[in-house]
C-alpha cells in the first residue's frame, strides 16, 4: 500500500506549473530522494511504491514533468519546445522551489535515468547520489539493440509492427496487440499489469504530446527527437556515487546500459534477475534491497 503524502501541490516554472508530492518531512534526517519518471511524457504513478523508502527518514519527492499528469499540459507545442534542456531547467527549478537544492539524491527510471544523468553531468553542488534505473546511455545504440529484441519476438509479430509503423497506423488494435507481446517480455512481466502502471498508461494516452514528440509511437519504435541523443561522451564528468540498475529481460539491454557502468567513475551496476524494465514492480523486494543498500552507504 502506497504511503500517503505529507505534502503535495505545484510550484511555478515560468508561466507553467510543476506538480509534486512529498512523502516524509522536508527537511528530513537524510537528503531527500527525488524521483524522475520515464517517458518522456509519462507520469509519477508507476513509481509510487518508492514512497516507502521514506520510512528510513529520507523524504521522497515525486513530480510530474511538464506536459503530463498534474503539471501544465501544452498540447499545442511542437518539437522545438520539448527539449532535454527544458526538463533539466524544470528539475533545477523544482529543487530550488522546494528548498532542497543544497542536498539531494536523484533516482531516474528509463527516460528519467537519462535526465538524471544529464543533470549529474553538470556536477551540481548539492547532488549526493545518483541512481540510473533501466535507462539507455545512447539512443542510437539502444535503437540497434531494440532491433535485436524485435527480431526475437514470435513469428509474425515484428512484421505486423513494422507494417503498421510504415503505414502510420500505430493507433490500430492490431498494432497495439502486437505491441503488448513486446511489452510483456521486455517492459513489465507482471500478470495482470499493476494498477499503478495502468494509471500511467492512461495518463500517456490522455495526452501523448510529449511521448510522441520525443519518443515515438511505442517503447521500441523511437522516431522522436531523442533518437539521436547520447550522453556517452559526457559520462566521465559525473562525480557522484552512482548505482546503475537494469533487469535481466530489460528492453534496455546490457549493451545499451553498459556505458554508464564503464564510463561513470566508480559506478556500480546490478542486473536484477527475473525482471525486465520495471524491477521495482516486478521484483520489489530485491529492488528495494539494492536501492536501500546504496542509499545507506551514502
Amino acid at each position: 500500500m502506497t504511503l500517503a503524502p505529507t505534502a503535495k501541490g505545484t510550484v511555478e516554472f515560468g508561466a507553467y506549473r510543476t506538480w509534486y508530492r512529498v512523502t516524509g518531512e522536508l527537511p528530513g534526517d537524510r537528503p531527500p530522494l527525488v524521483v524522475l519518471h520515464g517517458g518522456p511524457g509519462s507520469s509519477h504513478d508507476y513509481l509510487l511504491n518508492l514512497a516507502g523508502l521514506s520510512r528510513s527518514g529520507r523524504p521522497v519527492v515525486h513530480y510530474d514533468q511538464l506536459g503530463n499528469g498534474g503539471s501544465t499540459h501544452l498540447r499545442d507545442r511542437g518539437a522545438d519546445f520539448w527539449t532535454v534542456e527544458l526538463f533539466l531547467d524544470e528539475l533545477d527549478n523544482l529543487l530550488g522551489r522546494l528548498g532542497i537544492a543544497e542536498e539531494y539524491v536523484l533516482f531516474g527510471q528509463s527516460w528519467g535515468g537519462v535526465l538524471a544523468a544529464a543533470h549529474a553531468v553538470r556536477r551540481p553542488a548539492g547532488l549526493r547520489g545518483l541512481v540510473i534505473a533501466n535507462a539507455p546511455a545512447s539512443y542510437p545504440l539502444w535503437l540497434t539493440e531494440l532491433d535485436v529484441l524485435r527480431a526475437a519476438l514470435p513469428p509474425g509479430v515484428d512484421a505486423t509492427l513494422r507494417r503498421h509503423e510504415a503505414a502510420g497506423t500505430t493507433d490500430s488494435p492490431a498494432y497495439k496487440a502486437a505491441m503488448m507481446v513486446f511489452y510483456q517480455r521486455h517492459v513489465c512481466r507482471c500478470k495482470p499489469l499493476p494498477p499503478e502502471l495502468m494509471a500511467t498508461f492512461m495518463e500517456i494516452n490522455s495526452d501523448s504530446t510529449v511521448y510522441h514528440t520525443m519518443n515515438g509511437p511505442s517503447e521500441f519504435c523511437i522516431t522522436g527527437t531523442l533518437r539521436d541523443y547520447s550522453l556517452v561522451d559526457r559520462l566521465p564528468q559525473i562525480d557522484t556515487p552512482t548505482l546503475v540498475i537494469t533487469g535481466e529481460h530489460d528492453e534496455v539491454t546490457p549493451a545499451a546500459a553498459r556505458p554508464f557502468a564503464d564510463l561513470v567513475p566508480g559506478a556500480h551496476w546490478e542486473i536484477v534477475e527475473g525482471a525486465s524494465h520495471l524491477p521495482h514492480l516486478e521484483t520489489p523486494e530485491r529492488f528495494t534491497e539494492l536501492l536501500t543498500q546504496f542509499l545507506d552507504k551514502l
